[in-house]
């Protein structure tokens, strides 16, 4: 065949929503909040994934994890090891470039996006109120989630799902920090957190994903917003799933291994999480949100800083005190310049936080 005819065919592929997903390429579908459009006629349902080829030989990323393991002395056979193994073949993959991803929602195919050079693809799909309630078998309410399909090849079997959760235009939400807020990182000590990052099983913060959880079933919607880098959303996400934390969206770290960016796998949090923030806060404007963080490292001042720049829609900080500091240091005097006392806290126990989150929700009756 022709180089034109080898064009024209992929082309009438994809016109017709067939998939170029080889055989050896994997797509992970992160989980996304969709919502109403200005009319509340349609949902604009945002998909967001990642396509590689798993265990790629580019040399680069190999020296990037031969750097970690000699710098966490991992020692070879031991339970760490195999943690070490399983976490480094995470970032050890081919991302693949300019592939075409399409899906199918509901009984629709629809074409989400070309993957850009790490492999992520994005775009947002329109879905009508009544294919939703026809979807979720039920008029769609906060904590409502749907799911989806990527198309593969044909007689490709295996299934990669994507989940959406639809969020009404109103009411309350958490944007919920990961390390040091729900999951035991010790981000005050870089060779502790690398060591819990890539040689331990993922600890909870005792007691936070029962405060969550009682807080989901009264309707509270859960985005988790980390650096933590996407190749880790798979643990994370098992994590949450393990430890009983309510489901939600997540919004993590681009981090290439072959760049200039895998040097700031563990730098700093506050354009990663104003990026996460500022577009959850702009897709529901009539929504109230709790921030919950720690005082570990940035959390204080990146959400007084939101808390400035948005009052009318953040309804109280939280924050973690993993530092032992006064309410009164000069450090949060600073960060919460100009933010009612009243409106953001310090916890030690899980059950201060709930108490806050129980709090507004009655005064939202």
């Amino acid at each position: 065949m022709t180089a034109l005819g080898v064009n024209l065919a992929v082309l009438a592929a994809m016109s017709m929503g067939m998939s170029q997903i080889k055989r050896d390429e994997v797509v992970v579908f992160y989980p996304t909040c969709a919502h109403l459009d200005s009319q509340g006629k349609t949902w604009i349902v945002p998909i967001h994934g990642v396509i590689f080829e798993p265990e790629g030989n580019s040399l680069k990323r190999t020296l990037l994890v031969e750097g970690i393991r000699r710098q966490l002395d991992v020692e070879s056979g031991t339970p760490e090891a195999e943690v070490f193994d399983r976490r480094a073949r995470l970032f050890l993959v081919d991302h693949e470039r300019g592939k075409e991803i399409s899906i199918r929602l509901s009984s629709r195919t629809y074409r989400v996006g070309k993957s850009g050079a790490n492999g992520h693809f994005a775009a947002n799909v329109r879905l009508s109120v009544a294919e939703a309630n026809r979807l979720l078998g039920d008029r769609p309410t906060d904590g409502s989630w749907g799911s989806f399909q990527a198309i593969t090849r044909a007689g490709d079997d295996r299934q990669f799902e994507g989940r959406f959760q639809c969020v009404g235009n109103s009411g309350l939400s958490v944007v919920s920090d990961i390390d040091d807020t729900i999951k035991d990182s010790q981000v005050t000590d870089r060779r502790v957190l690398l060591r819990n990052t890539f040689l331990k099983d993922f600890k909870p913060v005792s007691g936070m994903a029962d405060a969550y959880g009682r807080a989901a079933e009264r309707g509270v919607v859960f985005h988790y917003v980390s650096a933590s880098p996407w190749q880790l959303y798979g643990p994370l996400a098992e994590f949450c799933r393990r430890e009983g934390f309510p489901p939600g969206s997540f919004h993590l770290k681009h981090v290439r291994p072959t760049d200039s960016s895998a040097l700031s796998l563990l730098g700093s949090q506050e354009a990663t999480k104003l990026r996460a923030i500022e577009p959850i806060l702009a897709t529901f404007p009539g929504r109230r949100f709790i921030l919950i963080g720690d005082s570990g490292e940035q959390d204080p001042e990146i959400f007084g800083k939101v808390a400035r720049e948005h009052p009318d829609q953040i309804a109280a900080i939280c924050i973690r005190n993993v530092t032992d500091e006064a309410a009164q240091s000069d450090r949060f005097r600073a960060a919460f310049q100009g933010i009612a006392p009243g409106l953001w806290m310090l916890f030690r126990q899980p059950t201060e936080c709930e108490s806050r989150m129980r709090e507004l929700l009655r005064a939202r009756r």
